[in-house]
């Protein structure tokens, strides 16, 4: 169970910062809710109880995991895979577990593509919300402002072009 002011990960959707804990009846079903401030795009999420096991929630990395995962971004993976609609369902796939080294492992892949291939419209999409999900951790675990997050991360995939 998560407490009021607890920095949290909601899987496909980001990090946040739970709020308040509320009653609510929604569809005639009364129960309770974590009320969560994302702090990209300043929005609000509520996010069931009873379902916080089944959705991963989870808490927010520290600033040492935050570097490992800077560090396994800068590892080069050759991917292998042409076909892009099984390409787009093994990073959907990844973004859906919540493991923050999944969804950067996404974003490093489409990165790398998008500098080289290019992407179709859903990988483009599929790019911008998994760096906004990162982004959105990275903000909380190492209290960053959003540009200087999205710098971090650009920065690694940049530098490692360059080489």
């Amino acid at each position: 169970m998560f407490n009021i002011g607890d920095k949290v990960v909601y899987p496909m959707h980001g990090a946040g910062v739970i709020e308040s804990i509320e009653e609510r009846e929604i569809l005639g079903e009364r129960q309770q809710y974590y009320i969560m401030r994302m702090p990209i795009g300043d929005m609000k999420v509520m996010v069931p109880l009873k379902n916080v096991d089944t959705i991963g929630l989870r808490e927010v990395i520290d600033d040492n995991t935050v570097e490992l995962v800077l560090q396994r971004m800068r590892q080069f993976e050759d991917d292998d895979t042409t076909n892009w609609n099984r390409r787009f369902r093994a990073n959907l796939d990844k973004m859906k577990t919540g493991d923050i080294y999944d969804v950067a492992e996404v974003v490093r892949s489409l990165m790398r593509r998008d500098g080289e291939k290019g992407l179709s419209t859903g990988e483009r999409k599929m790019l911008d919300n998994a760096k906004q999900i990162l982004i959105s951790e990275f903000v909380l675990a190492r209290d960053l402002e959003e540009e200087q997050a999205f710098q971090l991360i650009d920065g690694v995939i940049t530098s490692e072009e360059q080489q």
